[in-house]
């Protein structure tokens, strides 16, 4: 598992719109990881709406927000668009991603391995900046405290 501190992992993935996603060409600014386990339901839902609702914070921060699932990219594309979404949502399909940031587990049926629910900041150097994972599913982040942590 990465922590606070540690470079962070590279990576690329298709959005929900089909484009690729590098997090090394974000760096320079600070970029929101949101690891979440599943598209359409109630938990994950609510955090990725919340975080759509800050986005004029984040866009007047120069903050990217990506999050990101094990989902396809056509259910990220479906959810984001029912939930009308305000950033990519990357889908970690083979849970690459998932498995480097150290946040795979197992959910809803034994041996299906979802992203645990996790946030983390990456700074302008590359590093990790800020990092939050929920204990149970069930718990949403302190999204003032991550637009705050955005703003240092």
């Amino acid at each position: 598992m990465v922590s606070v501190g540690d470079p962070a992992p590279d990576f690329t993935l298709m959005a929900n719109d089909r484009n690729m996603v590098t997090l090394s060409d974000s760096i320079g600014n600070k970029v929101v990881l949101a690891f979440y386990p599943s598209a359409f339901t109630g938990v994950c839902t609510t955090e990725m709406c919340t975080l759509t609702d800050f986005m004029s914070d984040f866009d007047s921060l120069e903050a990217e927000v990506f999050g990101i699932s094990v989902d396809s990219i056509f259910s990220n594309n479906e959810f984001s668009k029912i939930n009308s979404i305000g950033f990519p949502l990357l889908s970690d399909i083979n849970r690459v991603v998932t498995n480097s940031y150290g946040v795979g587990i197992d959910f809803v049926m034994p041996g299906f391995i979802a992203a645990q629910r996790s946030v983390f900041i990456i700074n302008e150097d590359g590093k990790i900046g800020y990092c939050w994972i929920a204990e149970n599913p069930g718990i949403e982040p302190n999204y003032q405290e991550i637009v705050d942590f955005c703003k240092n």
